[in-house]
């Protein structure tokens, strides 16, 4: 796919795959603006973020999106030479998310920013590096310690070429979420994050790129997350408190085929401090973290189905 300067009848958006090319296509707009980050090869999940930023940028803001694989959120080992890359697709998705029946875009302007990693990191590996905090350790970063590392310097790099008022971002990578969150009040980014939830397949599978590595078995068996994570729902409504939640949801991936899990978690959505103590390494929220009886906390867990990772969670509420 080639580049374009301008929106033209048949592509509707203004495909830019350097920095000049992003900044001549932005400067001088005095629109609001809304900023989806992805990694590509993207769902109707991705997609209900475009449709929020169209939301909030109105029938005359510009919504941009950026379709970047980044190396530097990846270790040795893990799956970046498998990801998929459908950036025609991809392309072809979001403007598709964002026209109307007759192939007018919804807003004012749409730009996507398709980068390579020579222009994301032109002198290669960064010399200045962000630390994303303790919260990194642990769950997600426990398994995978550079990644949130790596997800920071891309987003805020992104954030600093993008300068949107509002960045959107799923629920489904909740500690990714709370990370980016704390970065932007820490660092005093001018602008606002925007979740938006988890989008399901029919039979409640979260949408996930990595859905796509499943054998039609594999995908049958990793149903077992989001059961898992209405076992928790239910325990809430009857009463239980934050350890029961996180006990329901043990108890059916206990009994759960092809699921290897890695943990279940109880923690509070925006520190990811510990509403149930599990031995998880997690930062307790207080002495008597176990006995959490009220509130909303989120439940989180991670498992493996075949060879592939997948994350889940879902917001509950105490008492």
């Amino acid at each position: 796919m080639t580049s374009t300067a301008a929106p033209s009848a048949s592509f509707p958006a203004t495909l830019t795959r350097t920095r000049a090319e992003l900044s001549a296509a932005l400067d001088g707009d005095g629109a609001p603006r809304a900023v989806v980050m992805t990694m590509g090869a993207l769902h109707q999940g991705h997609f209900d973020l475009v449709a929020e930023a169209a939301r909030r940028v109105g029938p005359d803001g510009t919504v941009v999106v950026t379709i970047f694989l980044n190396p530097l959120q990846f270790a040795p080992g893990e799956d970046l030479d498998a990801y998929p890359r459908t950036l025609d697709a991809d392309v072809s998705g979001v403007t598709a998310a964002l026209t109307d029946d007759a192939g007018t875009l919804r807003v004012g302007r749409l730009v996507v920013f398709a980068p390579t990693p020579e222009v994301m990191y032109p002198d290669g590996e960064p010399s200045v590096r962000l630390d994303p905090g303790p919260v990194a350790t642990v769950l997600e970063g426990a398994t995978r310690p550079t990644h949130f590392a790596g997800v920071l310097q891309v987003v805020l790099t992104l954030m600093h070429l993008t300068r949107p008022r509002w960045a959107l971002f799923g629920r489904k990578d909740a500690q990714q979420l709370a990370i980016v969150s704390a970065m932007v009040r820490d660092l005093a980014v001018p602008l606002e994050i925007v979740p938006v939830d988890i989008r399901r397949e029919e039979d409640g599978l979260a949408m996930s790129s990595r859905n796509a590595y499943l054998s039609a078995t594999e995908r049958s068996q990793a149903l077992a997350l989001s059961r898992a994570l209405e076992a928790g729902r239910q325990a809430a409504a009857g009463g239980a408190d934050a350890a029961g939640v996180r006990q329901a949801a043990v108890d059916l991936l206990a009994s759960a085929e092809g699921v290897e899990v890695d943990y279940v978690a109880v923690v509070d959505p925006d520190t990811f401090t510990e509403r149930a103590a599990a031995g998880l390494g997690l930062p307790p929220e207080d002495d008597d973290a176990a006995a959490a009886t009220e509130g909303t906390v989120l439940l989180a867990l991670a498992a493996e189905v075949g060879s592939t990772r997948l994350i889940d969670n879902t917001l509950v509420t105490l008492g």
